[in-house]
C-alpha cells in the first residue's frame, strides 16, 4: 500500500512539475499598434526574458487591431490608443476592475511629423504657412485613411484651408508600410504620420513635426485580453512595457514617456 501511495505521490508531483512547465512556456499573444512597432521590437528579447515567456507581436493600425478584437480574436495583451481601449472595456474585451482603468495603463505616446525621402530637398514645414506652401507645392501627399494621426491630419488640412486642393494628388494606403513605401517609390513626395513610425526607416528623412498649432500627441495604452489563460504574464508584460526598464527604448524611438 506504501509503494503505491509514494507511486502515486510521484505521478502528482510530475503532473504538477508539468503544469508549471507549461505555463511557463506558454507564449503571450500581442497585438500591438503600428505606432509603437519599432519600440516593441527593440525590448522584445528584454520583455520576454523579464516575464519569463515567448511573445509572439502581431502589428497593425489601431483600427485594425480593435476591428479584430471585436470579431473575436484571440490576444493576451494589446496596445492601442486609450480610446480604442476604453472601447474593447465597454464591450467586455479587456480586463475590468477597480485598480484598473478603463483607458488602460499607459505606456507612451507620440507627436505627428512629415518624412520625405532621403536626398530630397527639405521644404519649410515650421509654420502653418509654410507647411500649406510645402503641401500645395508637392506632387503627392501620403497618408493612412484609417491611423491612429489622421484626424489630426484631416484637422490641419481643413484648418489650412487646402482638403479640397489637396484631394487629386493624397495618396491614402492602409497602414504606415504601405504609406512610407510610396515617398520611397516615388509617388509621394511626402509621407505624414507618427514620428516613431518614421524615424526607423533607412531611406526616409523625418523632416520634422508638425507646426505646434496642429500637432497632436497620440498615446498608446496597453490593457489584458478578459479571455487570457495566461494572465500572470500578460500583467507582467504591461508592467515592463510600463515601467523604467522600457524608457530609454521609448525615447531613442521617438516617443515620450507616458
Amino acid at each position: 500500500m506504501r509503494k503505491y501511495f509514494i507511486a502515486a505521490i510521484g505521478m502528482l508531483c510530475a503532473l504538477l512539475l508539468c503544469q508549471k512547465a507549461a505555463a511557463q512556456s506558454a507564449e503571450v499573444h500581442l497585438l500591438a499598434s503600428n505606432g509603437i512597432k519599432a519600440v516593441v521590437e527593440d525590448l522584445l528579447p528584454q520583455a520576454e526574458h523579464s516575464i519569463g515567456h515567448t511573445i509572439t507581436v502581431e502589428f497593425s493600425p489601431t483600427a485594425n487591431l480593435k476591428q479584430k478584437i471585436e470579431a473575436g480574436g484571440a490576444f493576451d495583451v494589446v496596445i492601442v490608443t486609450p480610446e480604442a481601449i476604453a472601447d474593447l472595456s465597454k464591450g467586455g474585451k479587456t480586463m475590468e476592475g477597480a485598480e484598473i482603468s478603463i483607458y488602460g495603463t499607459p505606456i507612451s505616446r507620440a507627436g505627428i511629423g512629415i518624412a520625405i525621402r532621403k536626398g530630397s530637398p527639405r521644404p519649410d514645414i515650421s509654420t502653418p504657412e509654410a507647411i500649406k506652401s510645402a503641401l500645395l507645392n508637392a506632387k503627392a501627399v501620403a497618408y493612412a485613411p484609417q491611423g491612429a494621426s489622421t484626424p489630426a491630419i484631416t484637422r490641419m488640412l481643413d484648418s489650412l484651408g487646402i482638403a479640397e486642393a489637396l484631394k487629386s494628388k493624397t495618396v491614402l494606403l492602409q497602414g504606415s508600410d504601405l504609406t512610407i513605401a510610396a515617398v520611397l517609390d516615388g509617388r509621394a513626395d511626402f509621407v505624414i504620420t507618427l514620428v516613431s513610425e518614421l524615424l526607423p526607416i533607412k531611406g526616409l528623412e523625418v523632416v520634422g513635426p508638425l507646426p505646434d498649432k496642429f500637432q497632436q500627441y497620440i498615446k498608446f495604452s496597453a490593457a489584458v485580453s478578459a479571455s487570457t489563460k495566461n494572465a500572470d504574464a500578460a500583467k507582467a508584460l504591461v508592467d515592463f512595457l510600463a515601467g523604467p526598464s522600457a524608457l530609454p527604448v521609448i525615447k531613442a524611438r521617438g516617443m515620450e514617456a507616458h
